[in-house]
């Protein structure tokens, strides 16, 4: 092993004390999102000389925040998109109305996934940057795209309020 193998290593221990960090897993997703958002700066760079310009105005900034808070949900919590994450977690019940609870499972690149894919929060840097990359090389089918989104995070806003003011009536 190299010095700065051991050493690499040696911080690695320090740092998660007892804990399971997968910080080699981390560090993985951490490159293959940086390798995407290159290879997708490289594409808008090409498509930029033929002529392509992208602006993002107040609107698109609104819908692209309630689409990226839809589809990260989504992604993370459906019923529907479990099979997506089912290589990478655990079911461990029902979390919310029509939202699942799972956990990661596995180790090292397999539980930094998990991790990923069933944390809204952590998918919404992605969805978000794939969402920009979407308003800049395809803007009429990214904006529809983030009209739908937009329209069901709505929905479900409206549904959870009227089931409150339901279950206030009983």
């Amino acid at each position: 092993m190299t010095q700065v193998e051991e050493t690499i290593r040696q911080e690695a221990e320090e740092y998660q004390g007892a804990g399971d960090q997968p910080l080699g897993g981390y560090a993985l997703t951490a490159a293959a999102y940086l390798g995407l958002v290159g290879a997708g700066l490289l594409v808008v760079r090409r498509r930029r000389d033929a002529g392509l310009r992208a602006a993002v105005g107040p609107w698109d900034l609104v819908l692209m925040s309630l689409a990226t808070h839809k589809a990260s949900r989504m992604v993370a919590k459906d019923p529907v998109t479990s099979p997506l994450r089912a290589m990478f977690t655990r079911f461990r019940g029902v979390s919310a109305p029509a939202e699942l609870a799972e956990e990661p499972r596995g180790e090292g690149g397999r539980r930094a996934v998990g991790e990923l894919v069933a944390c809204p929060f952590c998918l919404a840097q992605w969805v978000a940057t794939g969402y920009a990359f979407g308003l800049v090389l395809a803007p009429r089918f990214t904006r529809s795209a983030g009209a739908v989104l937009s329209a069901v995070a709505v929905s479900d806003w409206l549904q959870l309020a009227y089931a409150k003011l339901q279950q206030a009536q009983e």
